[in-house]
């Protein structure tokens, strides 16, 4: 499951960032403060809660509100510097008591998504509350539950406002998660401009496609190169993978998690960097090496002027022109190399091609079986 919003990395300020917690520290707070609503007939000023790796933050409440035997308590999540799509969202915890026995259950609210699609770590038909939030949950109230001599038997339903059009901002829908957001973290601490939530959710959509028995599956760079290989192959949108310029996360999940063939689709600058052995190909962290594209198109007969202004070329698409205008399929080679980078980090009988489109979306350059 992934909440992650696209911001340019490179946008990252230099000073120093503040950290700020997950939906599901949220959640865990909310669901303490109710329990201890209903176990006491009164909610906390402020609401300490255990994050898994000890931290021990305090939340004020946004709200709260007891209605017969139900609380609701509400928490604004404060993700600190990180440009997270739920910075500022209220997450609403409504806590009821379950049956002796019964113990734990969770439910999703208003905004919160639930499962559709096998491969996720929940369910399908269960609410996107992931395990990590829901054991942070449980060992909370439990210890809320010792201190008032009460089993641990609550119905929890937790809802963000708002959440079904934030989730539009998302893989939620691509990943089979409806209606809504998640409920995530695994130690309830976001760090700032981590990338982590990028990469959980390349990992969650290859979990999804090889649980949906998908054969053939497509990581691409951005939007255009996306849509050009969903038209080449008519693949659907579960097979493509939303790696970005994260090539490395997706090629190591797959080395442990593989499929039977996968497409590599991107631009040309960013294919010349996997050609160059990058993993990742954000301009920030990886630069395109002319003189290496000036070598290969030497390779290719290129005529020495043709390798000078490659060589002195101020953007990838200007060595991309010109090899076109002299028809050096200079495309095609850096696709090969890139594979063969792919290749060398994948292990297995995966089947891997790369194809270059142009910014228009136009095949460039193409390497590997693509029956």
């Amino acid at each position: 499951m992934s909440d992650k919003l696209k911001i340019d990395p490179a946008r990252k300020p230099k000073a120093t960032l503040r950290s700020g917690w997950t939906t599901g520290a949220c959640a865990t707070a909310g669901a303490v403060a109710a329990v201890r609503a209903l176990l006491s007939g009164k909610f906390p000023e402020s609401v300490g809660i255990a994050l898994p790796r000890g931290e021990t933050p305090s939340f004020a409440l946004s709200q709260r509100r007891i209605e017969g035997e139900t609380a609701t308590a509400g928490i604004i999540k404060d993700a600190g510097d990180d440009p997270d799509v739920t910075h500022q969202a209220e997450i609403v915890v409504t806590v009821a008591r379950n049956p002796q026995g019964t113990g734990l259950t969770f439910h999703a609210g208003d905004g919160v998504g639930t499962v559709t699609l096998p491969g996720l770590p929940v369910a399908v038909g269960e609410p996107a509350i992931n395990p990590a939030p829901r054991m942070m949950i449980e060992n909370n109230l439990r210890t809320v539950a010792d201190e008032f001599s009460a089993s641990l038997d609550f119905s929890i339903t937790i809802a963000i406002p708002g959440g079904q059009d934030l989730a539009k901002k998302t893989m939620n829908g691509r990943l089979g998660i409806k209606g809504g957001l998640s409920i995530l973290g695994t130690t309830g601490v976001v760090k700032p401009y981590s990338c982590a939530a990028w990469i959980h959710g390349i990992h969650s959509g290859i979990d999804v496609g090889r649980a949906a028995g998908l054969i053939h599956m497509a990581g691409a760079t951005g939007k255009t190169s996306e849509a050009a290989v969903l038209a080449l192959y008519g693949l659907p949108e579960l097979a493509l993978i939303d790696m970005g310029d994260f090539a490395g996360g997706m090629l190591k999940y797959l080395r442990r998690h593989p499929i039977p063939r996968l497409t590599i689709a991107g631009g040309f600058a960013k294919m010349a960097k996997l050609a160059q052995g990058c993993m990742d190909l954000h301009s920030s962290r990886s630069n395109v090496d002319f003189d290496r594209l000036a070598t290969l198109m030497a390779g290719l007969g290129a005529a020495q002027d043709l390798v000078h202004a490659a060589r002195t070329a101020n953007t990838a698409q200007q060595v991309l022109d010109l090899a076109r205008q002299a028809q050096i399929p200079l495309a095609d080679h850096v696709a090969t190399l890139a594979r063969e980078t792919a290749l060398a980090t994948l292990s297995g009988d995966i089947i891997v091609e790369v194809i270059i489109f142009d910014r228009r979306g136009k095949l460039a350059g193409r390497a590997g079986a693509h029956a």
